[in-house]
């Protein structure tokens, strides 16, 4: 019976370790989505889980908000100086790299005021040519903030540049989670909406 329960004991142990592991993932759209995320040094923890869609019907990427410290609150979001981390996983082929780029420049205009993007205007002519590549299913897109530093870019694992003015910063959180930003997308980075799960 002694010989029998040590078994029995490791197989409880190693199957509570899987639940554990299957709760720090979110799976949206067959997506996986780890609830916490190491850059460098920092662990950020999920804030946010989104659905972009085009026309209503094409589903064109699930994105995922990372930061430190979990918030709802855009103002303390944008203001805190905390390593901030927006991942994108794509679904479709129809994400040309013209269509993401003129995309980006123009809902970046469109959150900001006419003079913060003149003042960023070649940041942001040259964060657009970054992200000018065609993504196909699968395709990723990070971009990392981390304090001090700017804002650094990924493409499918990797690194595209770093724009460190804290200028770019400012105006490119704008475009994701301020007033203008993209209502549906920004609640839901906000942690405020959910996106059904498959």
């Amino acid at each position: 019976m002694k010989n029998l329960f040590v078994p029995l004991l490791v197989i409880s142990l190693f199957l509570s370790q899987i639940s554990v592991a299957v709760e720090e993932k979110l799976e949206v759209y067959g997506v996986e989505i780890p609830k916490s995320k190491i850059l460098g040094e920092t662990e950020v923890q999920l804030n946010g889980v989104a659905l972009r869609k085009a026309l209503g019907v094409i589903k064109v990427y699930v994105g995922a908000f990372y930061i430190e410290k979990p918030s709802n609150s855009v103002e303390e979001i944008i203001a805190s100086r905390q390593v901030k981390h927006f991942y994108l996983y794509y679904l479709t082929e129809k994400a040309t790299g013209k269509k993401v780029s003129r995309g980006f420049v123009k809902a970046i205009e469109k959150a900001n005021s006419k003079d913060d993007i003149a003042s960023q205007r070649e940041n942001i002519d040259l964060y657009a040519s970054w992200i000018n590549v065609d993504m196909k299913p699968g395709s990723t897109s990070e971009s990392i903030y981390h304090p001090g530093m700017g804002i650094t870019l990924r493409i499918n694992g990797q690194e595209k540049g770093t724009i460190a003015d804290p200028g770019f910063a400012e105006v490119y959180f704008q475009y994701v989670l301020g007033d203008k930003a993209d209502e549906k997308l920004k609640n839901a980075y906000l942690g405020l909406t959910t996106v059904d799960a498959d």
